[in-house]
């Protein structure tokens, strides 16, 4: 990804130096267990643990690949330079080229959902603060667009809450199902390499063996891991799309913090438009641009091809960079989010009404009158609201079949906000806990 939407700490865990430093953890780790089964000599395997503190030089590794046409080769050959050739000569012993790449993929997977799990934490404790702070701000909930009935600011973010958390716990299964690393040769089989210097390696690397791999690991796990992230990018889109239609002018429930010294728009001063959350929707597509081609890196030939490669050099570090940087990001909005509860309600005061119409329904049947008549009693008041701007209480009092079912008292009864959040509590007591 590029710089704007990067932050350091995602990024260094896809550079250069840090996935040759894994590469050679995992070849030093190995060597130490060739040599604990007697398989290379002990001296060998502790002189390569003299470039423990070495920096790999990326240029002289990519200028040896220009030749070898082979990166593994190219950064066995660098290390050869560093160790001296005699001690490299058991270095790679029994392994291949992708013991090495899908193990080091998986750590910096794992690497990477660790930052990302962090980041979601951090997410979810803005979201429950302003979930807290607007518990009882009523505003009005829209099916479609339009006006349906009240609800509150906080069920807004508590919902929210309540999706990321699930998407927290999907993640921790991702990352759980990515954890695993295969050191067992060619096609996988273990015939040059015995399989306790896989367990040895995964255990140094915070990984579990693969229980079967051929010449890699196979790619249903990545698959999922991609997956979730996809996910979770469409569930950041899915806020940043609330907060973009309360921001609207004729809304105008929600806004963006806006900054001293900050510009909406080169031509009109007066613009303050949604821009962090249009960039989160356009991020949310990035992230979810990856999920198709992980799918597709599931069926390999044979054993392996390398059809898989290509694809996830890019989507790795592309997919959790910018998860990492939207998820900061949405952090920050949520934080600094401004309400207007006046604003909130203005429009819902709107249609003079209207919204309680579902109540005056319920009465009415209740009053004994059919379902059927019920509903074109309430529609036909409803409508001159609509249409003629009329007050919807006043109108219903004037209508001889309403008022025959319901007195005037009972009428304005249903007009009480109260009866819509009386079990916010009970919501909020399944999402955060009865504390």
């Amino acid at each position: 990804m590029i710089p704007r939407y990067s932050r350091p700490e995602m990024v260094a865990i896809w550079s250069p130096e840090t996935k040759f430093r894994i590469w050679y953890e995992i070849e030093a780790h190995a060597c130490d267990a060739q040599a604990a089964l007697g398989v290379i000599p002990k001296e060998s395997a502790a002189a390569v643990w003299k470039a423990k503190d070495a920096t790999f030089d990326v240029d002289r590794i990519d200028e040896i690949e220009r030749v070898t046409k082979h990166d593994v080769i190219a950064f066995l050959t660098h290390l050869a330079e560093l160790i001296g050739n005699e001690e490299a000569r058991f270095v790679h012993q029994g392994m291949t080229s992708s013991d090495v790449l899908d193990t080091t993929f998986n750590v910096q997977l794992v690497r990477a959902a660790d930052i990302l799990l962090a980041d979601m934490d951090g997410l979810l404790a803005a979201l429950k603060r302003r979930a807290m702070e607007h518990k009882d701000t009523v505003c009005i909930g829209r099916s479609h667009g339009i006006h349906a009935e009240p609800v509150t600011m906080g069920l807004k973010f508590a919902r929210f809450h309540a999706e990321m958390d699930r998407n927290r716990a999907r993640l921790v299964a991702a990352r759980a199902e990515v954890a695993t690393g295969a050191i067992s040769g060619a096609v996988g089989t273990f015939a040059n390499i015995d399989p306790a210097v896989e367990a040895h390696v995964c255990e140094k690397m915070g990984l579990t063996p693969e229980p079967v791999s051929t010449q890699v690991i196979p790619r249903d796990r990545h698959a999922m891991f991609f997956a979730t992230l996809g996910v979770i990018a469409s569930s950041i889109e899915n806020i940043a799309i609330e907060i973009r239609h309360l921001q609207r002018t004729e809304v105008l429930e929600a806004e963006e913090y806006f900054s001293p010294g900050q510009k909406g728009s080169s031509a009109m001063p007066h613009k303050r438009n949604p821009v962090l959350t249009e960039n989160l929707t356009g991020l949310a597509r990035l992230v979810r641009m990856a999920v198709v081609p992980a799918m597709e890196n599931v069926a390999l030939w044979h054993e392996r091809d390398i059809s898989h490669s290509s694809v996830e050099r890019n989507i790795g570090p592309d997919t959790t960079v910018t998860l990492d940087f939207a998820l900061a990001r949405l952090t920050q909005v949520i934080d600094k989010l401004v309400i207007y509860p006046d604003n909130m309600l203005k429009n819902m005061n709107k249609f003079r009404g209207l919204v309680h119409s579902q109540r005056v329904l319920l009465a009415l049947t209740q009053k004994g009158v059919s379902r059927e008549d019920a509903y074109t009693l309430v529609q036909r008041n409803a409508m001159k609201v609509w249409e003629q701007g009329k007050d919807f209480m006043e109108e219903l009092k004037a209508d001889p079949d309403v008022r025959r079912a319901m007195s005037e008292a009972e009428i304005e009864e249903k007009f009480d906000l109260g009866y819509h959040t009386k079990h916010v509590d009970t919501i909020f007591a399944r999402v955060f806990g009865a504390a």
